[in-house]
């Protein structure tokens, strides 16, 4: 098979597999917990011992890549790193797994690397806690108009003026929507239902039967926005699901209610979500933006109603390790054989990176 360490020819040096790291240190030490993956250390060791390890330490030199992947048999992937594909998928003849640090694998595999026979795994489960409970501090602060609160003081107004807010609610017995019950989604579900919130689902992919297991309400879209006091967004990003928040969606939402992002914004029209946010009906939670990084001038800045933080979702320290943690299992079980546990297919093409 191309790509398997069996095929590798042992020529002038031992048979041991190569695995190229195009991952910058910061952000290999986050991973791997090591930034020099020649140094000493349980991570560093583990590799070592199924394999060779190159370090790409800046994944957008191509001319580096490229040099590196001639003797690869796993290339794993991170931000930054151009797509395996064309010149660069031919200069590298051996790779048999692409692992992916991150969750959305377009940016970095293309149809001709899964034509060829490259398995391509990635880690996108191990940013899942991290996000909901982002998604859950978000939907907290909404709940009590925290953010309104903060703008005030921050922005001048007197003690009096900034007590002023729209009606607070606890997340005991709140009604709370989510939209698509992914792997993130399902992380939310189960920690705003640890705090006694009432969630229902809208997902065209999840049956009554695995609705009920997680303990929610299966409902349609409209009905979802028009009940809830929180909507929660956790769809993928498909064709299908481009600015499935408009202007219509929008104005289905209760006066009071709150919109929490940490998805990816494609799924809201971003225009129609200012317009509305604008008149001050409802409240939002955003962490990820049409332009990014957000233009200091962005009308979101200066809305009262709206909490904002820049992409910085995943990322904690326990979620960086679990991305790894994925990644060297993955290698491992290539490496000798064994089913991968994250694998997907050309159909993750599909989703937007």
């Amino acid at each position: 098979m191309p790509g398997s360490p069996s095929s590798r020819s042992a020529a002038g040096r031992d048979a041991r597999a190569v695995v190229v790291l195009a991952v910058a240190p910061g952000l290999r030490a986050e991973f791997f917990g090591m930034a020099d993956p020649a140094g000493p250390g349980g991570v560093a060791e583990r590799l070592r011992a199924v394999a060779d390890v190159v370090a790409v330490d800046d994944p957008a030199d191509v001319d580096a890549l490229r040099a590196a992947l001639a003797d690869a048999d796993v290339l794993v992937s991170s931000w930054g790193m151009p797509r395996l594909t064309g010149e660069l998928l031919a200069a590298a003849p051996r790779v048999g797994l692409l692992a992916h640090t991150g969750a959305a694998i377009t940016p970095y595999v293309g149809a001709d690397a899964f034509a060829r026979g490259v398995r391509v795994t990635q880690a996108g489960q191990g940013m899942a806690r991290s996000v909901a409970e982002v998604a859950l501090a978000f939907t907290l602060a909404l709940l009590h108009r925290i953010h309104r609160y903060d703008h005030a003081l921050r922005g001048g107004d007197d003690w009096a003026a900034a007590s002023v807010a729209p009606a607070r609610h606890e997340v005991l017995g709140a009604r709370i929507g989510v939209v698509g019950a992914s792997r993130t989604g399902r992380a939310y579900i189960e920690v705003v239902r640890a705090l006694g919130a009432r969630v229902q689902v809208a997902d065209p992919t999840l049956s009554t039967a695995d609705a009920a297991e997680l303990g929610v309400e299966l409902v349609d879209l409209d009905r979802l926005l028009t009940s809830s006091r929180i909507v929660a967004l956790h769809a993928p990003s498909l064709p299908a699901t481009r600015h499935l928040i408009g202007a219509r969606e929008l104005a289905l939402l209760a006066d009071g209610a709150g919109l929490v992002n940490t998805a990816r914004s494609w799924l809201v029209d971003e225009r129609a979500l200012l317009a509305e946010l604008t008149t001050g009906r409802i409240d939002a939670a955003l962490d990820v933006f049409d332009r990014e990084p957000l233009p200091v001038d962005h009308a979101f800045r200066a809305l009262p109603n709206v909490l904002l933080t820049p992409h910085r979702a995943a990322g904690t320290v326990e979620c960086r390790r679990r991305q790894g943690d994925i990644v060297l299992d993955e290698v491992e079980r290539h490496l000798t054989g064994r089913a991968l546990d994250h694998e997907v297919g050309p159909d993750a093409l599909t989703r937007v990176g």
